[in-house]
């Protein structure tokens, strides 16, 4: 028998968990759920807050919510499935105004300093493995937000996306790094053990480490007030002085 031209291979339906995520889960007839997937995403949160995010178990959520673990599986197949829906929770809605004006680098200014916020808040975000990217209705809302940075710009649609993957990016480690420093916030760079400067002077040689040796006699700068802020705002001007180079190349594409 040939297949009809017409014919087309069968989409699988979307995992239950997005379904409920996007309001596309059919209206069954019955009582009220208990709860919602969105109450399962804010007591994962409230236990990764507490504990980190490996501590989420399909338990540790029932426990929370006061239900069954097996209730949790009409919501979600998999830890996986959790985790997706617990990192949407975890980064909310982003504000409706916080792309709305300025030029391009002003809004991704804008945007990436409200990304590091949510990170800073919840640090455990940027640990959680991520096998797949997420399409949940929030993380989307921040990356369509993001994507609307460069509308004024002549980047193609490839472009503007991997921009702001870099930009991501480099926030997502950033974080990541002065987290495991004990340096995310005001004042916690240094916090325990011999200041970084110091360690150095005892430790380095000119005849070993010459480059150093130099840096070190002209003076590093040793104000660690804020080094999450400080480095995170250096790094960001780094990022979109090429980005602005790369968009200035772009001018007259038709």
């Amino acid at each position: 028998m040939t297949a009809s031209p017409n014919d087309q291979p069968e989409v699988p339906p979307l995992p239950r968990y997005l379904q409920l995520l996007w309001g596309l889960d059919d209206v069954r007839r019955g009582p009220k759920p208990a709860f919602t997937i969105r109450d399962i995403g804010r007591a994962a949160v409230s236990v990764a807050d507490a504990q980190g995010w490996e501590a989420a178990s399909m338990k540790a959520i029932a426990t929370e919510l006061g239900v069954t673990t097996m209730s949790l599986y009409r919501y979600v197949d998999s830890k996986d499935d959790l985790l997706a829906v617990m990192l949407d929770e975890a980064f909310g809605r982003p504000s409706p105004d916080l792309t709305g004006s300025g030029d391009w680098r002003e809004r991704l200014t804008s945007w990436s300093q409200a990304i590091a916020a949510v990170l800073v808040s919840r640090p455990w975000v940027v640990s959680m493995p991520m096998h797949r990217p997420p399409v949940t209705p929030n993380v989307l809302a921040w990356t369509d937000a993001g994507i609307r940075c460069f509308a004024d710009t002549a980047l193609s649609t490839q472009e503007r996306f991997s921009s702001l993957l870099l930009v991501d990016g480099f926030i997502r480690n950033h974080v990541r790094q002065s987290d495991q420093l004990g340096a995310l916030g005001a004042g916690k760079a240094e916090a325990s053990g011999e200041p970084y400067e110091e360690s150095l002077a005892r430790l380095v040689r000119p005849e070993t480490y010459p480059a150093l040796w130099s840096a070190l006699q002209g003076g590093m700068d040793s104000n660690d007030d804020d080094f999450f802020a400080e480095e995170l705002t250096y790094g960001l001007e780094v990022l979109l002085d090429g980005l602005a180079q790369r968009i200035e190349g772009t001018r007259g594409r038709g």
